[in-house]
């Protein structure tokens, strides 16, 4: 037990807990049943301590590889595919099986990105996730691999949790990984490293420095979970990363305890709609501003002008979601355009009153409203 004086935070009513498929694959190819099981009498714990707990698993593709007899990570997006369709029933069997025998039952949620972006499939899920909470089931959620695209292509289990902890309110989300957590340099090729056991501003951490993809198994990385820290410390969540086969590591994090890297949730929710569009929304061009823009945007918080534009880039239409990117690249914030990609490159640099003139006064718009953006 963690002396509660130590601990990092209460014991959260509500947590989401994701799983990688490095953490979930044995060394001949096959899902680990063993670890599947710890994972799963782990969760169980966490119930009977009073915290309900939903479970992001991934592990579907690698369990397919194991069954067909594939050694590496498919490439192409029909194979991906099929290992997920052939991996998805071993996965939740496994689960089940351990869940049954403290008499609880596993429900298998398979999301994608639209369940997010629509909100009439939004409050669908949440309702049917919080009425399984009650009825003391334990969700268990993957990306709908088997006939979803954009979600294999990004491999990106850790910011699905994200929105799953956001969508449900949790105070907790723990990324459970093949790694101890965050460090403060790559354990790849430096002898010295650090544990960074605590992040306040996850926006202040260096991308450059932060690792990409693991190990082959998993598609997702260092630069994905800091990525979902993002998403769920703005959505009142406290995150912590940490080793998915440190012996009972749940409820170390789960108590409060000094385990992983820790991401400070930040005091205020960001508002549902904002985390939407910042996070959900997947952005379909780039809107690069100048050096006044940003500066408008980050400091004054004002609206998207058309003067502020440099040029943009994509194939959007106006209601879109767009990235706006700096003049060193960086990305400064993601909203919805009120221009085409062909609009707006034709009054990039123009002051609104400029474009109205000459091209009539639909042009006489903000190319992103204030209430539509998000500074990232």
């Amino acid at each position: 037990m963690t002396d509660g004086s130590a601990r990092r935070f209460a014991r959260p009513a509500l947590c989401v807990v994701k799983v990688g498929s490095s953490s979930l694959r044995g060394h001949d190819g096959r899902l680990d049943r063993g670890q599947v099981a710890n994972i799963a009498e782990q969760l169980v714990a966490a119930q009977q301590a009073g915290t309900r707990v939903v479970l992001v698993s991934s592990g579907a593709v690698a369990a397919g590889m194991g069954l067909l007899g594939l050694e590496r990570r498919p490439t192409d997006l029909p194979t991906l595919q099929a290992c997920a369709a052939v991996g998805q029933g071993e996965l939740i069997h496994e689960y089940q099986q351990v869940l049954a025998r403290s008499g609880r039952a596993a429900a298998q949620i398979l999301l994608s990105q639209d369940d997010f972006v629509r909100r009439g499939r939004y409050l669908n899920a949440r309702t049917t996730l919080r009425r399984l909470l009650e009825l003391g089931a334990m969700p268990i959620i993957n990306e709908n691999d088997a006939v979803a695209t954009e979600e294999l292509a990004y491999g990106d289990n850790d910011h699905l949790a994200a929105l799953v902890a956001s969508m449900l309110d949790a105070q907790l989300l723990v990324l459970l990984s093949d790694v101890e957590g965050l460090y403060d340099a790559d354990p790849r090729t430096s002898a010295e490293v650090g544990l960074i056991e605590r992040v306040d501003d996850v926006d202040a951490l260096d991308d450059a420095s932060i690792g990409g993809v693991g190990s082959y198994v998993g598609s997702g990385g260092m630069r994905t979970k800091v990525g979902s820290a993002r998403v769920a410390v703005r959505s009142a969540t406290h995150t912590v990363v940490a080793d998915a086969r440190r012996p009972g590591v749940l409820a170390e994090v789960v108590e409060g305890g000094a385990v992983g890297t820790w991401f400070v949730a930040q005091p205020q929710r960001l508002e549902a709609r904002r985390l939407w569009i910042g996070f959900a929304l997947r952005a379909h061009g780039q809107v690069h501003v100048n050096d006044g823009a940003v500066h408008a945007l980050r400091v004054g918080g004002a609206s998207l002008l058309s003067v502020g534009v440099v040029h943009a880039d994509g194939e959007f239409a106006s209601g879109d979601a767009v990235e706006v990117r700096g003049p060193d690249g960086r990305l400064v914030a993601r909203g919805l355009s009120n221009y085409s990609v062909d609009d707006l490159r034709r009054i990039a640099g123009r002051s609104t009153s400029d474009a109205a003139e000459a091209f009539g006064s639909g042009f006489a718009r903000e190319v992103v409203h204030r209430d539509d953006l998000v500074l990232l």
